[in-house]
């Protein structure tokens, strides 16, 4: 019971720190990931804040998974929602409430940037380690692999694809600023040989502290 209360913990510690990381990365004003600038641009678009925009596309991504698994749903998935929600709240606050100075560094920005995608690494590969509730995007790629003949990696990207799609589009349509730019091509970089390297280290450290 103390290794399952443990887990959790480090779970919400792990979205909290996804978010205080994806804030300050949309802070930076460098570009952000193709999932991620979506809201970006939704916000620009409707005005809702970007945490807010995260928890309703989250949500929907867990219903998409409920409708599509139906009796396979593993209802421990269902945390993605409370979850999401407290991913959107950091976001909502940090970067609302918190970040309030103003930022246009562009060398200071891709820093920033670098530095905090990083942050998220680390929130990112404590939950995926831990391997007890996933993300809502990527859970819902999972399942769309029970109905779609393609392997998860290849949905995966192809949700990044229709993203900048739909972010192509309203940009031009709408003249709204453009939420991808340097920072997504950093990120595509950096981002999964340091979550390779963060997981182990953590499992290293998991297996010896916690016994997962």
């Amino acid at each position: 019971m103390k290794n399952i209360l443990q887990k959790y913990i480090i779970i919400i510690c792990g979205f909290i720190i996804v978010g205080i990381g994806f804030a300050f990365t949309l802070k930076a004003n460098v570009g952000v990931g193709a999932w991620d600038a979506l809201s970006a641009s939704l916000n620009s678009l409707t005005k809702i804040e970007v945490g807010t925009l995260g928890i309703i596309l989250n949500i929907a991504c867990v219903f998409g998974q409920i409708v599509i698994l139906r009796k396979d749903f593993k209802w421990i998935q269902i945390l993605q929602i409370p979850l999401s929600v407290l991913l959107g709240i950091v976001i909502n606050f940090v970067l609302y409430d918190i970040l309030i100075f103003p930022f246009d560094s562009f060398i200071g920005g891709i820093i920033m940037y670098i530095v905090f995608t990083e942050v998220c690494v680390i929130g990112v590969a404590l939950i995926m380690v831990l391997d007890e509730v996933t993300f809502a995007l990527e859970g819902f790629c999972d399942a769309l692999t029970r109905i779609i003949p393609f392997p998860f990696h290849v949905i995966r990207q192809f949700a990044d694809i229709l993203s900048f799609v739909v972010i192509v589009i309203l940009t031009i349509s709408t003249n709204i600023p453009w939420s991808i730019g340097i920072g997504t091509i950093i990120g595509m970089i950096i981002f999964g040989p340091s979550l390779g390297m963060f997981m182990k280290l953590f499992q290293k450290i998991f297996i010896k502290d916690i016994s997962i």
